[in-house]
């Protein structure tokens, strides 16, 4: 039996309706399109993080390689134990919670705050393994379940567009239409958009990863050309990657003495429910956009993506990195036919290779990555239609969970106003003998969680 077959054989490709070629396009899709991730986080968490005797660029290379190695395990889990196209690494959100709410601005030590983030995954491994977070989660009101599809493609919307620097600041209504025309960065987006939609509108495969591609070549060409010059279309250096991670890995350990019990605890609070309804909500989500959910809303076997999450949460703390989740890019990879744990594996081996083509990666400009967000974006919407808006219920928790995500900048914040609304709601139908105990004990949690992160007690 050839390598093929037992891929084949092992993820039932063929069961799922797929093939192995449209596994490794989903994946390289999905690598692609979170690959930013590499450069992304060591830039926020090297704002917090300093080591002695290395300077600020030496700092975000090891943390670019601690965060491969935790997208690596993570993944690798997901693949080979949960069987799921879903990929992991250190999730965005988390990553400026960690460097900019508590080491910035509580002052606790980044030692620390990574020890707390290795306890919130300790716990995540212990509950998920007697089976409390996929209680939780099932407890999700069905419009919740059925709308956080199309609240993550908004959110993707809507970060692909700032990215691609379409959409930009403006102190008078929050954000405008940015400077298109005047804009090479912008400009080359919307090419880029415009080539990515007419390959996926005919049906072909890959258009995604040929969007991405093509729309970085192109602005690679106008800058060897003299069209443009270094930096404006293109990054304007591309970082060697530091291979000694030693001073970050296992810096937790010291992280875990002379801690204050009570910021500790509201610190790993925090963290725990961030990251328990980011990874909740965009399993859902995706799941919901791959169709496998099942009639109830549920995703069967949730508990095995959810111990990825928990088992890469725990080594990314060891390795020096922030909190590890299920990257709604994932979607991308979806779009794309993938359908079993084989586009996870391609994507946890493109982060293992990425290790040694750290500066190839970096030579992809971030506008062309994001345009994949914008286009699944658009496509997810399409979950719309899965929800009964003439039911009050379902149009004020499903309506909320859409639009608390884009505008909070917060997968958390959408499923926990929709799930708060829910029982509200139902009781003022006087239908609230359909509202099970464990909807109103979860809403009256995130009450809770609300006021923590609103009353300025983490500040």
């Amino acid at each position: 039996m050839g390598t093929g077959e037992r891929l084949r054989a092992y993820f039932d490709v063929e069961e799922q309706g797929s093939d192995v070629r449209t596994e490794l396009i989903a994946g390289i899709t999905t690598f692609l399109a979170m690959s930013y991730i590499i450069l992304v986080n060591p830039t926020i968490l090297a704002e917090a993080i300093t080591v002695e005797g290395y300077s600020t660029q030496e700092v975000q290379q090891m943390i670019a390689i601690a965060t491969i190695v935790a997208a690596v395990v993570a993944t690798l889990v997901m693949a080979l134990y949960a069987r799921r196209p879903f990929a992991l690494a250190p999730g965005m959100g988390l990553n400026a919670f960690f460097a900019f709410t508590v080491v910035l601005g509580l002052g606790v030590p980044w030692q620390t705050a990574l020890a707390a983030v290795f306890v919130e995954g300790l716990i995540f491994i212990a509950i998920t393994a007697v089976g409390a977070r996929k209680y939780v989660i099932e407890l999700f009101p069905e419009p919740v379940k059925f709308s956080v599809g199309a609240g993550i493609g908004i959110f993707l919307l809507f970060i692909g567009l700032q990215e691609m620097q379409l959409v930009v600041a403006d102190e008078a209504t929050l954000v405008t239409l940015g400077d298109v025309a005047a804009n090479p960065v912008a400009g080359l987006g919307v090419i880029g958009l415009v080539a990515t939609f007419v390959l996926w509108a005919r049906g072909i495969k890959g258009a995604i990863v040929i969007g991405i591609v093509g729309t970085a070549l192109t602005g690679w060409l106008l800058t060897f050309v003299g069209v443009f010059e270094r930096g404006v279309v293109t990054p304007e250096t591309l970082a060697s990657p530091q291979y000694d991670i030693t001073p970050l890995a296992g810096a937790f350990i010291d992280g875990l003495a002379d801690i204050d019990p009570l910021t500790f605890t509201l610190v790993v609070f925090t963290f725990f429910f961030v990251d328990f309804f980011d990874t909740a909500g965009t399993l859902i989500g995706v799941s919901q956009f791959g169709g496998f959910l099942d009639e109830e809303g549920d995703l069967p076997e949730i508990e095995k993506p959810l111990m990825a999450d928990a088992i890469g949460t725990t080594v990314g703390a060891m390795l020096g990195t922030s909190t590890v989740t299920t990257f709604i890019e994932s979607s991308t990879g979806i779009e794309e036919g993938g359908r079993t744990g084989l586009t996870a594996l391609v994507v946890s081996a493109l982060f293992l290779l990425s290790i040694v083509a750290v500066p190839l990666i970096a030579a992809i400009p971030a506008y062309a990555s994001y345009l994949a967000l914008v286009v699944v974006g658009i496509i997810m919407l399409q979950g719309v239609l899965d929800i009964h808006w003439d039911d009050p219920a379902w149009a004020v928790s499903g309506g909320l969970t859409i639009t608390v995500m884009p505008l909070t900048y917060s997968i958390a914040n959408g499923l926990a106003a929709g799930i708060i609304a829910y029982p509200v709601i139902k009781a003022a139908m006087g239908d609230s003998g359909n509202v099970r105990l464990g909807q109103w004990a979860l809403a009256a949690a995130l009450v809770g969680y609300f006021y923590v992160q609103t009353s300025g007690m983490l500040l």
